[in-house]
């Protein structure tokens, strides 16, 4: 029997500006990001498949010329090659996972 323990991986726990990669394999990148008010992630394409876990916050969410907003507890998916931008325009903080699949060096 085989007798793996488990692997972790911590994220930052502030309310100010974080962009950190947690998890950077083949199958799947996983990032975290905190965004103050004002903060924002400039416009790019996605280069994976891509879903935001928003944990708190508001997301402002253009995906092309499509704007929608997002709130925590809610998933995003968004395909390959959209192009995105994302902005917190709320007073409270934003945070949230981005996990792409697979990692966009595999694409």
């Amino acid at each position: 029997m085989n007798n793996m323990q488990p692997r972790t991986y911590a994220f930052s726990r502030k309310d100010s500006f974080v962009i950190e990669k947690l998890v950077d394999e083949d199958e799947v990148m996983i990032n975290h990001m905190v965004l103050g008010q004002g903060d924002e992630i400039p416009r790019h394409e996605a280069n994976s498949n891509v879903h935001l876990l928003v944990l708190r916050g508001s997301m402002k969410l253009t995906l092309g010329e499509e704007t929608s907003a997002h709130e925590g507890g809610q998933i995003v998916q968004i395909p390959f090659q959209t192009p995105m931008h994302i902005v917190n325009e709320s007073t409270d903080t934003l945070e949230f996972f981005v996990v792409k699949s697979p990692s966009p060096r595999m694409m």
